[in-house]
């Protein structure tokens, strides 16, 4: 990790797949941010307010509770609803985009994640620019 990752800013992946998240922590601390981990939403309001990330990237299909119920539950929540939430999933189907939207999300990629647009929307999201791919450009 990177000696500016406090700069950069916190993120929370909420990931069940152990490769997904391993990916993309991977990305992200290269990229100098200092990643939480969470397997499923098991208590996740309560975790995001004890820890305080600065966005929020939350698969859609999670065991338990979907991806999309816990947008909408930290969205609802005022202690919570001001933090970017950034879903991704393998099921792009035609309308998902459009309900992670109306849910209060503020972005949705499709897996695989083409790395160079993860890293640009999490930037923009933050109101950062990423250093290895301020050239890129988000689709």
């Amino acid at each position: 990790m990177r000696a500016d990752a406090a700069t950069r800013g916190r993120i929370l992946v909420v990931e069940d797949n152990r490769l997904n998240r391993e990916l993309v922590v991977d990305l992200l601390e290269a990229e100098g941010y200092t990643v939480l981990e969470a397997e499923d939403g098991t208590a996740l309001i309560e975790r995001v307010k004890a820890e305080q990330p600065e966005l929020i990237l939350l698969d859609l299909q999670l065991p338990a509770v979907d991806g999309l119920t816990l947008a909408r539950q930290l969205k609802a929540d005022p202690a919570t609803r001001g933090i970017p939430v950034l879903v991704t999933t393998a099921y792009a189907q035609p309308g998902n985009k459009e309900r992670v939207l109306a849910a209060g999300c503020s972005g949705f990629l499709a897996k695989p994640i083409d790395v160079r647009a993860f890293v640009q929307t999490v930037g923009h999201l933050l109101g950062q620019s990423s250093t290895a791919w301020a050239g890129s450009h988000a689709h």
